[in-house]
C-alpha cells in the first residue's frame, strides 16, 4: 500500500494499483466464477469486482482527493473533478472465463500517467505521460515499438459503429494486408501495451472516441509515450471527434495500415 504523505508520483500510484488488481486476477485464475450479467451478451465476474476494489483502494490511499471511474463501480467521487481515475479490472473478462491468460488490468489518470499489468507473465507496462517502461522481475526497461513482428491485433468485438465504410473483417481479407503483415485476435487491450513493447506491429479496433474509454485510455496513453502513432480509422488524432483506433509502431506502417483501410 502507498502512503499518501510519501509523496510518490502518479506512475508509482498507477504502477501499484495495476500490480494490485493483477495480484487479485492472478488469485483467482481457474475457479468456477459466478458470472454477473450485464446485459448484451456482457458479464463481469467476482475477479472483476475484487480487482476493481483492490485498485481503489490504493489510489484511495494514495490520492484519497481523485475521483475514480470503474468499469464495475462507475463513477467515485465528484464528476467533474480535476484529476480523474480510470479503471478496467479485467480486460479480457471472457477469455479469463474460460480459461485463457491473455487479459489485462489498466489504470489511467485522465491525460497523465497510466499502467497495463499482464496478471501471468508479471510484466507491468507504465507511463508518466512522458515516457514508458515495462517491469520484469523489478527491472525497468524503456518500451520500444518495432513493426519487426509484421503482427497487427484486430479487434473484431462489436459495437461496429463505422459499418459499412470500415469493417476489420474486410481489412483482414485485403490482399495489401495478407501481403505484408499476420492478424493477430487477442480480445483485450493488452495488445496495445504489446505495441508500445515490440510485440505487435500495430492494433486495430471500430468504435467511436477511445481515448477516454476505461478499457483503451491506459494502453492509449502508453503508446503515445513510446513513441507510436496513435490515429483514429480516418487517419484523424484520437480524441474526442475519434473514430476508433489505428496504432502502429512506426509512421510507416501507420500508413501502409491507413492505405488499406482507406481502399
Amino acid at each position: 500500500m502507498i502512503n499518501s504523505s510519501a509523496g510518490s508520483d502518479d506512475s508509482v500510484v498507477a504502477t501499484a494499483a495495476a500490480s494490485a488488481g493483477a495480484d487479485v486476477v492472478r488469485s483467482l485464475y481457474g475457479r468456477r466464477l459466478t458470472r454477473i450479467d450485464k446485459g448484451a451478451g456482457d458479464f463481469a465476474t467476482v475477479a472483476d469486482v475484487e480487482a476493481e476494489k483492490a485498485i481503489v483502494d490504493v489510489i484511495r490511499a494514495a490520492r484519497p482527493d481523485d475521483a475514480v471511474v470503474g468499469e464495475e463501480g462507475g463513477q467515485q467521487g465528484t464528476a467533474d473533478a480535476v484529476r480523474q481515475w480510470l479503471v478496467d479490472p479485467l480486460c479480457g473478462t471472457l477469455n479469463y472465463a474460460v480459461g485463457s491468460m491473455l487479459v489485462a488490468v489498466n489504470v489511467a489518470l485522465r491525460d497523465g500517467a497510466a499502467a497495463v499489468a499482464d496478471p501471468f507473465s508479471g510484466e507491468v507496462f507504465f507511463t508518466d505521460g512522458t515516457s514508458a517502461w515495462v517491469r520484469r522481475d523489478g527491472v525497468d526497461e524503456p518500451l520500444a515499438p518495432t513493426s519487426a513482428t509484421s503482427l497487427v491485433d484486430v479487434n473484431l468485438d462489436p459495437p461496429f459503429v463505422n459499418r459499412p465504410g470500415f469493417r476489420a473483417v474486410d481489412l483482414l481479407a485485403h490482399p495489401a494486408f495478407v501481403e505484408r503483415f499476420r492478424p493477430r485476435v487477442v480480445s483485450t487491450t493488452l495488445a496495445l501495451a504489446w505495441v508500445a513493447a515490440g510485440k505487435r506491429a500495430a492494433y486495430v479496433t471500430d468504435g467511436a472516441d477511445l481515448t477516454g474509454s476505461v478499457h483503451f485510455a491506459a494502453g492509449i496513453a502508453l503508446c503515445r509515450a513510446a513513441g507510436c502513432v496513435v490515429t483514429g480509422i480516418d487517419g484523424a488524432p484520437a480524441g474526442a471527434e475519434g473514430r476508433g483506433l489505428v496504432v502502429a509502431a512506426d509512421a510507416e506502417t501507420h500508413e501502409q495500415l491507413m492505405s488499406i483501410i482507406r481502399s
